[in-house]
């Protein structure tokens, strides 16, 4: 009878690879010629796995209690859907595999959460304070935290790729001619569970790495850089504040595409064209991105995609991995018509 190991010498990959191919990992990196390569030898050796062993597997699953830990509520999760994407990736990826998420807490305005020391297992999605976390589930190696603001050298993180998707949005725009770029986005906090403040983490991702590819592009200018919260409303009055300056940009890349919305309405209402008097590129590519006048150009996230890499690693934990994984997923560029592309051309 054929094993995953005959399988692997002749695809010349890994055990573990294959084992991850045929078990349809998707937080796997692999090509689809060595996924196809790998599909099709295993029928030629007419590999079978073993069904005792799938069905222990599916049982040990059953049996584990993870728990979900989020800042966001329901209502920010309604006017911006990042956070929730995540959440069912998450969920969809424990429904395929039988684990249950006993407890969805969220952390918003909460210092009252009670331990979890019952579960094996818990992920965190937003920038919750490692320590706090700590506190209410002191099992380091199995806790895994999805899109936080600081670096975790001791857990396993998954995060965005954010210096990757910036230089993509700011290439594409000096590409077309633009020399006058601007960026507005929020800052970045890491909450607490134990007070009702949070900690500046520092400059937020997006910002920085736009600054530091207009600085080597000899294209950066400060004035044209904006910070509001991270909703509509915040893209809106920065929209409104960018449109006082003289020069104003002629591009602007905008951190979120909630803010993106906010920031149309103010070109609309002060007369300024998109894109040909202004092209905006958002991010997260949210449904109703292509459905906005002109569609929008933006960064598409993974979301959901995060959230199944997260119940993966926590799964690798569970079962006895020690060090510790960072995984960071790469963003597509989705090119619409708030860009244009007749920039160069028309000036």
């Amino acid at each position: 009878m054929a094993t995953i190991k005959d399988i692997a010498q002749q695809a010349g990959v890994s055990a573990a690879t294959v084992s991850r191919v045929l078990n349809n990992d998707a937080t796997l990196a692999v090509s689809e010629e060595t996924r196809a390569r790998i599909f099709s030898i295993a029928e030629q050796l007419r590999y079978k796995p073993s069904r005792l062993k799938r069905m222990k597997k599916e049982e040990k699953l059953s049996r584990q209690q993870i728990g979900l830990l989020m800042w966001s509520t329901l209502e920010d999760e309604h006017s911006d859907p990042y956070f929730s994407a995540i959440r069912r990736g998450i969920e969809f990826r424990c429904e395929e595999l039988g684990i249950g998420i006993v407890k969805v807490l969220r952390g918003n305005g909460r210092a009252d959460i009670q331990p979890l020391h019952e579960l094996d297992g818990l992920i965190v999605v937003g920038s919750i304070d490692e320590h706090d976390v700590s506190q209410v589930y002191p099992h380091a190696g199995r806790l895994v935290f999805v899109n936080h603001s600081r670096e975790l050298n001791d857990f396993d993180t998954v995060q965005l790729h954010f210096e990757q998707a910036t230089r993509a949005v700011v290439g594409h725009l000096l590409g077309l001619g633009h020399t006058r770029l601007g960026y507005v986005g929020g800052s970045d906090h890491v909450h607490r569970l134990s007070r009702q403040d949070a900690d500046i983490a520092g400059v937020e991702p997006r910002r920085a790495f736009f600054e530091k590819a207009l600085r080597e592009a000899g294209r950066y200018d400060e004035r044209f850089v904006m910070e509001a919260d991270w909703s509509s409303n915040g893209g809106y009055e920065s929209m409104n504040g960018l449109l006082s300056r003289e020069p104003r940009p002629t591009a602007c890349f905008i951190g979120s595409d909630p803010m993106a919305v906010g920031a149309l309405r103010s070109l609309h209402e002060h007369g300024v064209k998109v894109p040909e008097d202004m092209a905006i590129v958002g991010f997260d590519d949210i449904e109703i991105s292509a459905f906005l006048n002109p569609p929008l150009t933006t960064v598409r996230v993974h979301t959901e995609h995060m959230g199944r890499a997260a119940v993966q690693l926590l799964l690798e934990r569970i079962e006895g991995r020690e060090a510790a994984v960072h995984m960071t997923l790469n963003t597509t560029l989705i090119v619409r018509e708030s860009c244009g592309s007749g920039f160069k051309q028309q000036r």
